[in-house]
């Protein structure tokens, strides 16, 4: 018999770790508020930035709880500089936007607030309820499930400690209060930041079902912290990979971009590829690869974006989508050609076909299947650089993403070295250079020979 005692908190945990639906297996990992003094953990207030304290001071001084939460707290434990800061209060989010002037309310079930200062934007949540089951007097429309366990709304807002036990990942659950600069965990995250691990909050296999997206979120902060991911969490990824091709084709766009410009592009398509979560992202690609076609290509641009975004520069989403379809674009246009298509149709239908069925798992918008398109397109015309060839590739609006593209061959020993090195050197010499090199080009060319004219018949 439950003891007539217990609190709503005490009673949402055992909620949290009994669910196990159709099985009847029990979660036994506590959870249990844990407050960290600031002695005893490395959060400073010098490490947040000043838009973020501003919005957490002036919650404060008006009556509202406000905490720093999620990937800023975590990365500031584990000695980084957080990129992004996120708050989370008991304000409403009509409340927080009547505080901020500068600020604007995101979402129609769910809101949310950005304040705005510049360039940089403080995400403020409401703290959310309720993750297993809604209150028995919420209206059903707040929180909704498929039949695959799909979560389809969870409109409910609630405590601090059931909004922390709603989150994915335990290290992702912790709190800075900046009135007396304690760290807050509500689920063993600080201890799992020790021992670097990823482990969910609640049953994995119910959480992956509510949104399948976790999934994908787990092989990212994996690769992106250098975490292993904890057994119970990592142990129903394979099974439940396919459901993610219940998740829009639109936001799995977003998360691919997330996985790849993240600086750790490589360790996340291994992870990938290990755990089955390649295939619901990009179907065709696996089938290429698990017949034969190579996947180096894929491997020597991801390392090559790594090193771009180590260096702050700036990702292409279509180039990275033209090198994850590659092999698939090969393996395509090869099978055109041994059924009798010439060279140039062939490559057309076979883009046409590789991007149709792309877009069914992952949408790719127009404005990056074009130029995506126009980079291997340009694959067939870098060849060709006799006459005014060279010059015309040159004036080409893609030419720079498509040589890229062709160093990124070589390296991954695709192509014989040497056309990109020609490229080169074409780009950074004069005028008068150039016309050398196309000389040069020109005189070693195979000469064409010219046919004989049979004699005219005057009898």
């Amino acid at each position: 018999m439950p003891n007539s005692n217990t609190s709503p908190f005490e009673k949402f945990v055992e909620k949290i770790q009994s669910f196990m639906p159709g099985t009847g297996r029990k979660k036994h990992r506590t959870y249990q508020r844990r407050e960290i003094p600031r002695d005893q953990h490395n959060v400073s207030r010098s490490a947040i930035s000043e838009p973020a304290k501003k919005v957490l001071h002036r919650l404060n001084k008006s009556g509202y709880e406000a905490y720093l939460v999620g990937g800023g707290v975590r990365d500031i434990l584990l000695g980084g500089q957080p990129k992004d800061f996120d708050i989370a209060t008991n304000a409403t989010p009509e409340e927080v936007h009547d505080l901020f002037r500068n600020s604007r309310l995101i979402g129609r079930r769910f809101r949310i607030v950005h304040v705005v200062f510049g360039r940089e934007i403080i995400e403020v949540t409401t703290f959310r309820g309720n993750a297993v089951e809604a209150d028995d007097d919420a209206d059903d429309d707040d929180r909704r499930t498929s039949e695959h366990g799909l979560l389809l709304r969870d409109n409910v807002y609630g405590s601090q400690e059931e909004d922390a036990l709603r989150r994915d990942f335990t290290v992702n659950a912790l709190y800075y209060c900046i009135r007396d600069f304690t760290v807050i965990d509500f689920a063993g995250g600080v201890e799992d930041l020790k021992n670097r691990q990823l482990r969910l909050i609640g049953d994995p296999e119910t959480r992956y079902r509510e949104d399948p997206v976790r999934m994908l979120r787990a092989i990212r902060f994996a690769g992106k912290l250098g975490f292993d991911i904890e057994p119970g969490t990592e142990e129903p990824i394979r099974e439940l990979a396919p459901l993610l091709t219940h998740i829009p084709p639109a936001r799995l766009f977003d998360e691919v971009l997330k996985l790849f410009s993240a600086g750790y592009g490589e360790a996340t398509y291994d992870l990938l590829r290990k755990y089955n979560l390649l295939a619901p992202l990009f179907p065709e690609t696996v089938r290429a690869l698990d017949n034969g076609e190579p996947d180096e290509l894929i491997r020597q641009a991801l390392r090559n974006t790594d090193a771009r975004i180590a260096k702050g520069k700036s990702v292409t989403p279509y180039f990275l989508f033209a090198a994850m379809l590659w092999p698939a674009l090969q393996a395509e246009w090869r099978h055109r050609q041994d059924n009798g298509d010439p060279v140039q149709p062939a490559l057309h239908g076979a883009i046409a076909k590789v991007i149709g069925r792309q877009v069914q798992a992952t949408s790719i918008p127009k404005r990056f299947s074009g130029p995506m398109k126009e980079i291997w397109e340009m694959q067939m015309r870098l060849p060709r650089r006799q006459g005014k060839r060279a010059f015309m590739a040159m004036s080409h609006p893609r030419f720079r993403a498509a040589y890229d593209f062709l160093l990124v061959r070589e390296s991954a020993g695709e192509i014989e070295p040497g056309l990109g090195q020609w490229w080169t050197d074409f780009q950074a010499t004069d005028e008068r250079g150039q016309e050398r090199m196309l000389s040069e080009l020109s005189a070693g060319a195979p000469k064409k020979r010219k046919r004989k004219r049979k004699p005219a018949n005057r009898s």
